[in-house]
Protein backbone atom coordinates (compact mmCIF):
# COMPACT_ATOMS: atom_id res chain seq x y z
CA UNK A 1 0.00 0.00 0.00
CA UNK A 2 2.58 2.56 0.57
CA UNK A 3 4.35 1.98 -2.42
CA UNK A 4 1.31 2.75 -4.28
CA UNK A 5 0.95 6.19 -2.03
CA UNK A 6 4.68 6.97 -2.57
CA UNK A 7 3.69 6.46 -6.42
CA UNK A 8 1.30 8.61 -6.70
CA UNK A 9 3.22 11.03 -5.03
CA UNK A 10 5.93 10.95 -7.73
CA UNK A 11 3.20 11.58 -10.34
CA UNK A 12 1.87 14.76 -8.60
CA UNK A 13 5.22 16.83 -8.96
CA UNK A 14 4.59 17.61 -12.91
CA UNK A 15 7.48 19.25 -14.42
CA UNK A 16 6.79 23.22 -14.72
CA UNK A 17 6.54 23.66 -18.21
CA UNK A 18 8.21 26.91 -19.96
CA UNK A 19 7.50 28.14 -23.52
CA UNK A 20 11.28 29.38 -24.13
CA UNK A 21 11.63 32.91 -26.24
CA UNK A 22 14.65 33.37 -28.29
CA UNK A 23 16.52 36.50 -28.23
CA UNK A 24 16.84 38.95 -31.20
CA UNK A 25 17.56 37.80 -34.85
CA UNK A 26 18.26 34.11 -32.94
CA UNK A 27 16.00 31.00 -32.46
CA UNK A 28 14.92 28.73 -30.71
CA UNK A 29 17.48 26.20 -31.34
CA UNK A 30 19.92 28.43 -30.33
CA UNK A 31 18.70 29.12 -27.17
CA UNK A 32 18.61 25.45 -26.16
CA UNK A 33 21.61 24.61 -27.29
CA UNK A 34 23.13 27.68 -25.17
CA UNK A 35 20.98 26.48 -21.86
CA UNK A 36 21.93 22.44 -22.66
CA UNK A 37 25.49 24.23 -22.63
CA UNK A 38 25.85 26.04 -19.38
CA UNK A 39 22.95 24.58 -17.54
CA UNK A 40 22.98 22.03 -15.36
CA UNK A 41 21.52 18.98 -15.80
CA UNK A 42 20.09 18.81 -12.23
CA UNK A 43 18.55 22.27 -13.46
CA UNK A 44 17.34 20.89 -16.89
CA UNK A 45 15.61 17.23 -15.89
CA UNK A 46 13.58 19.03 -13.24
CA UNK A 47 11.56 21.81 -15.67
CA UNK A 48 10.13 20.92 -19.60
CA UNK A 49 11.64 23.75 -21.44
CA UNK A 50 9.82 23.98 -25.10
CA UNK A 51 11.66 26.55 -28.21
CA UNK A 52 9.52 28.06 -30.86
CA UNK A 53 11.27 30.37 -33.32
CA UNK A 54 10.08 33.89 -33.55
CA UNK A 55 7.08 34.06 -36.19
CA UNK A 56 9.41 36.67 -38.83
CA UNK A 57 12.73 35.77 -40.70
CA UNK A 58 15.51 38.17 -39.45
CA UNK A 59 15.28 41.40 -41.47
CA UNK A 60 19.17 42.22 -40.96
CA UNK A 61 22.13 41.65 -39.83
CA UNK A 62 22.31 38.74 -36.76
CA UNK A 63 25.06 39.57 -33.96
CA UNK A 64 25.03 35.48 -33.40
CA UNK A 65 26.76 35.12 -36.97
CA UNK A 66 29.70 33.14 -37.25
CA UNK A 67 28.81 31.61 -33.76
CA UNK A 68 25.86 29.52 -34.38
CA UNK A 69 24.51 28.79 -37.99
CA UNK A 70 21.27 30.05 -39.01
CA UNK A 71 18.12 30.60 -39.63
CA UNK A 72 17.47 33.33 -37.03
CA UNK A 73 14.40 35.23 -36.45
CA UNK A 74 12.69 38.19 -34.47
CA UNK A 75 9.69 38.27 -32.15
CA UNK A 76 8.94 42.12 -33.32
CA UNK A 77 10.20 44.84 -35.24
CA UNK A 78 11.03 49.09 -33.66
CA UNK A 79 11.91 52.01 -34.43
CA UNK A 80 15.78 53.03 -33.83
CA UNK A 81 14.43 54.75 -30.04
CA UNK A 82 12.12 51.21 -29.46
CA UNK A 83 9.12 53.36 -28.75
CA UNK A 84 7.02 51.84 -31.56
CA UNK A 85 7.12 48.63 -32.57
CA UNK A 86 6.06 47.30 -35.92
CA UNK A 87 4.06 43.56 -36.02
CA UNK A 88 3.66 43.25 -32.31
CA UNK A 89 0.16 42.26 -32.67
CA UNK A 90 0.50 39.66 -34.75
CA UNK A 91 3.66 38.52 -32.39
CA UNK A 92 1.31 38.42 -29.84
CA UNK A 93 -0.96 36.17 -31.53
CA UNK A 94 1.63 33.85 -33.12
CA UNK A 95 2.50 33.03 -29.40
CA UNK A 96 -0.85 32.44 -28.59
CA UNK A 97 -1.08 30.01 -31.08
CA UNK A 98 1.58 28.10 -30.75
CA UNK A 99 0.65 27.39 -27.07
CA UNK A 100 -2.70 26.43 -27.99
CA UNK A 101 -1.31 24.24 -30.31
CA UNK A 102 1.36 22.73 -28.33
CA UNK A 103 -0.30 21.94 -25.32
CA UNK A 104 -0.60 23.91 -21.83
CA UNK A 105 2.36 26.00 -20.58
CA UNK A 106 2.78 27.41 -16.85
CA UNK A 107 5.10 29.44 -17.59
CA UNK A 108 7.90 31.85 -20.04
CA UNK A 109 11.41 31.93 -19.91
CA UNK A 110 13.11 34.62 -22.15
CA UNK A 111 16.33 35.82 -23.20
CA UNK A 112 16.97 39.41 -24.88
CA UNK A 113 13.80 40.55 -26.65
CA UNK A 114 12.46 37.19 -25.64
CA UNK A 115 12.68 38.36 -22.01
CA UNK A 116 11.03 41.47 -22.87
CA UNK A 117 8.06 39.55 -23.86
CA UNK A 118 7.91 37.52 -21.18
CA UNK A 119 7.82 40.31 -18.35
CA UNK A 120 5.31 41.78 -20.48
CA UNK A 121 3.02 38.98 -21.37
CA UNK A 122 1.18 38.63 -18.04
CA UNK A 123 0.03 41.96 -17.84
CA UNK A 124 -1.20 42.23 -21.29
CA UNK A 125 -2.94 39.32 -20.50
CA UNK A 126 -4.78 40.30 -16.96
CA UNK A 127 -5.59 43.23 -19.20
CA UNK A 128 -7.35 40.82 -21.74
CA UNK A 129 -4.90 42.07 -24.59
CA UNK A 130 -3.08 39.24 -24.64
CA UNK A 131 -3.14 35.37 -24.10
CA UNK A 132 -7.08 34.99 -23.75
CA UNK A 133 -7.09 32.12 -24.98
CA UNK A 134 -4.54 30.15 -22.48
CA UNK A 135 -4.51 29.44 -19.01
CA UNK A 136 -2.99 32.39 -16.94
CA UNK A 137 0.84 32.85 -16.77
CA UNK A 138 2.00 31.33 -13.39
CA UNK A 139 5.64 32.29 -12.77
CA UNK A 140 8.75 33.58 -15.92
CA UNK A 141 12.61 33.01 -15.66
CA UNK A 142 13.95 36.52 -17.20
CA UNK A 143 17.53 36.70 -18.74
CA UNK A 144 18.62 39.65 -19.31
CA UNK A 145 15.79 41.15 -19.47
CA UNK A 146 14.30 45.19 -19.50
CA UNK A 147 11.27 46.44 -19.86
CA UNK A 148 8.47 47.31 -22.96
CA UNK A 149 9.88 51.06 -24.29
CA UNK A 150 6.97 51.56 -26.38
CA UNK A 151 4.36 53.87 -24.20
CA UNK A 152 1.42 52.17 -25.82
CA UNK A 153 2.45 48.89 -24.50
CA UNK A 154 3.87 49.84 -21.36
CA UNK A 155 1.00 51.45 -20.32
CA UNK A 156 -1.13 48.17 -20.24
CA UNK A 157 1.66 45.91 -19.19
CA UNK A 158 2.64 47.25 -16.35
CA UNK A 159 -0.63 48.96 -15.12
CA UNK A 160 -0.48 46.57 -12.01
CA UNK A 161 2.95 45.13 -10.61
CA UNK A 162 3.58 41.92 -11.99
CA UNK A 163 2.07 39.52 -9.27
CA UNK A 164 3.82 36.17 -10.63
CA UNK A 165 6.87 34.41 -8.97
CA UNK A 166 9.91 35.44 -11.02
CA UNK A 167 13.95 34.83 -11.68
CA UNK A 168 16.25 36.91 -13.06
CA UNK A 169 19.58 36.78 -14.19
CA UNK A 170 21.55 40.07 -14.33
CA UNK A 171 24.76 40.46 -15.56
CA UNK A 172 27.00 42.88 -14.18
CA UNK A 173 28.54 43.67 -17.98
CA UNK A 174 25.27 43.42 -19.11
CA UNK A 175 24.29 46.63 -21.43
CA UNK A 176 20.77 46.21 -20.44
CA UNK A 177 21.64 45.31 -16.52
CA UNK A 178 19.99 48.96 -15.38
CA UNK A 179 16.85 48.09 -17.64
CA UNK A 180 16.92 44.67 -16.04
CA UNK A 181 16.99 46.44 -12.40
CA UNK A 182 14.19 48.31 -13.55
CA UNK A 183 11.96 45.72 -14.74
CA UNK A 184 12.74 44.24 -10.72
CA UNK A 185 10.80 47.46 -9.55
CA UNK A 186 7.27 45.87 -11.32
CA UNK A 187 8.08 42.80 -9.74
CA UNK A 188 6.07 41.57 -6.21
CA UNK A 189 7.79 38.50 -5.68
CA UNK A 190 11.86 38.55 -7.70
CA UNK A 191 14.35 36.55 -6.67
CA UNK A 192 17.51 37.54 -8.47
CA UNK A 193 20.57 36.02 -9.37
CA UNK A 194 24.22 38.15 -10.19
CA UNK A 195 26.61 36.71 -12.85
CA UNK A 196 29.92 38.37 -13.96
CA UNK A 197 29.11 37.89 -17.95
CA UNK A 198 27.42 40.45 -20.01
CA UNK A 199 24.39 39.90 -22.34
CA UNK A 200 24.37 36.17 -22.55
CA UNK A 201 23.05 33.07 -21.25
CA UNK A 202 24.85 32.61 -18.15
CA UNK A 203 26.38 29.42 -16.44
CA UNK A 204 24.74 28.59 -13.01
CA UNK A 205 27.63 28.93 -10.53
CA UNK A 206 27.42 27.34 -7.21
CA UNK A 207 25.78 30.68 -5.45
CA UNK A 208 22.99 30.58 -8.10
CA UNK A 209 22.34 26.68 -8.24
CA UNK A 210 20.54 26.40 -4.65
CA UNK A 211 18.81 29.66 -5.50
CA UNK A 212 17.63 28.31 -9.13
CA UNK A 213 16.63 24.97 -7.34
CA UNK A 214 14.50 26.34 -4.59
CA UNK A 215 12.63 28.81 -7.33
CA UNK A 216 11.68 25.70 -8.82
CA UNK A 217 10.90 23.49 -6.17
CA UNK A 218 8.52 26.47 -5.36
CA UNK A 219 6.84 26.71 -8.52
CA UNK A 220 6.22 23.28 -9.16
CA UNK A 221 2.58 23.30 -7.26
CA UNK A 222 1.03 25.97 -8.32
Amino acid sequence: MGSEAEAEAVEIVKKPRFLCLHGFRTSGEILKKQMIMKWPDSVLEKIDLVFPNGPFPAQGKSDVEGIFDPPYYEWFQFNKEFTEYINFDECLAYIEDYMIKHGQFDGLLGFSQGAILSAGLPGLQRKGLALTKVPKIKYLIIIGGAMFKSPIVAEQAYSAPIQCPSLHFLGDQDFLKQYGKELLESCVDPVVIHHPKGHTIPRIDEKGLPMVMEFIERIQNM
